[in-house]
């Protein structure tokens, strides 16, 4: 039991209220209180004197038992040594049922140690998010070690809804090429339906890099990227960012996946990328969507896809053929004979499309519609060539950026 020197300054100006030698008011205003609660003090130092004041030494009901707290200085060092704070706790409760809140723990840490708060940063105003879901879709890729057991750096292709901060799609790939971005807006409007607009960075897939004038031909098909046209076949609207801050949701969900799920990982010994596909799309977005997603509550703007339509013809890369008289096409270096069809007997000299799809499977279309298929052979040298130059433009063109 004991009392402060505060204690004794408001005991003896509550005397000088009960003697009436000063006001109620004029005390409040000296000891910053307002005028009720010094009733109430006048009336605690009537009934018990000096004692009203008096404090007991008994500690608090919600201190820490220091069981607990070596339980959760065992497992941080043991186990959760290189997660965040706020990772930790999350792993604390649904593993080991410990509940503190995130100040509690981190505390914790900091008494015995092992973490160091770190500044303050600078905070900037973010931009407010979308009011609908699918009005806006933010896709990037992040070339990181993800498992440090493998010395080359992968890709993560990942988009996010700017309205909810759900993650539809993640993958790992070795390149970061057409098809691969393909596969990530092509999964994304399977499991949601159409969006109305995707954000992305002014990477070649997305928008063509060379332009033409007096030292370049550039001929009709590079015009749009591959990218471009098929987002126009669905009514999506492209918009290119001019910086990496402008595309800050999927920048943060990259940082937040170079801390967690690179842990997480660590955690379950996953050591290859297979491995590792089948935990993110299995596991981990799940996890991620539940936790730090916000959908309830958020109208849609996802149009759903319309019946009949092939993505195959869509998510590919298109080329215009004219075909020869005899009835063929000549494409990757194979010659394609187009059989008859319902539509016409003959399609000499009639202007068709030719779709590529990456496991070399061909579709020829006549006024978008379907009438050969055809399947280039493994051995393709057109088709090994253009990949093989497709991954060194790759790699050159990311060569010297940091992420």
């Amino acid at each position: 039991m004991y009392l402060k020197m505060e204690d004794l300054k408001k005991y003896e100006m509550l005397n000088l209220v009960i003697q009436k030698k000063i006001k109620g008011y004029e005390a409040a205003q000296m000891l910053g209180y307002t005028q009720v609660h010094i009733s109430r003090l006048k009336k605690k130092v009537e009934d018990k004197g000096l004692a009203a004041f008096i404090r007991n030494n008994k500690e608090p009901f919600n201190k820490m038992p220091e069981q607990k707290k070596n339980a959760i200085v065992s497992f941080y060092k043991d186990t959760y040594w290189d997660f965040n704070i706020m990772h930790f706790r999350d792993k604390l409760i649904e593993e080991h049922k410990i509940n503190y809140s995130y100040e509690t723990i981190r505390k914790v840490l900091i008494e015995q140690g092992i973490h160091k708060p770190k500044k303050k940063k600078k905070v900037y105003r973010r931009r407010r998010r979308m009011p609908y879901a699918g009005m806006l879709i933010q896709m990037d890729s992040s070339q990181h070690n993800w498992i440090p057991e493998i010395p080359e750096k992968w890709w993560l292709t990942a988009d996010i809804d700017d309205a909810t901060n759900e993650v539809p799609f993640a993958r790992f790939y070795p390149s970061d090429g057409v098809f691969n971005n393909m596969e990530a807006i092509r999964k994304t409007v399977e499991k949601k339906g159409v969006f109305a607009c995707l954000y992305v960075d002014k990477a070649s897939q997305f928008n063509t890099t060379r332009h033409g004038g007096i030292h370049v031909n550039i001929s009709d098909e590079q015009k749009d990227t591959q990218i471009e046209r098929a987002l126009q076949e669905l009514g999506i609207n492209l918009i290119l960012a001019n910086s990496c801050q402008a595309k800050g949701r999927i920048e943060r969900l990259f940082r937040t996946f170079q801390d967690r799920l690179i842990k997480e990982l660590r955690l379950r010994g996953i050591k290859d990328y297979r491995l590792a596909n089948k935990f993110l799309e299995e596991e981990f977005l799940p996890y991620y969507n539940k936790r730090f997603a916000h959908i309830e509550g958020v109208e849609s703007l996802y149009k759903e896809l319309p019946k009949g339509l092939n993505l195959d013809t869509i998510f590919c890369k298109k080329y215009p053929r004219q075909v020869n008289p005899d009835n063929t096409i000549k494409f990757e270096g194979e010659i394609i004979q187009i059989p008859p069809s319902k539509y016409r007997i003959s399609f000499a000299k009639c202007s068709v499309d030719v779709c590529l799809l990456e496991n070399g499977k061909i579709y020829i279309l006549y006024q978008n519609q379907t009438i050969h298929t055809f399947q280039l052979s493994k051995s393709n040298n057109c088709a090994i060539i253009e990949k093989e130059m497709e991954e060194f433009l790759n790699k050159r063109e990311y060569a010297n950026l940091t992420f």
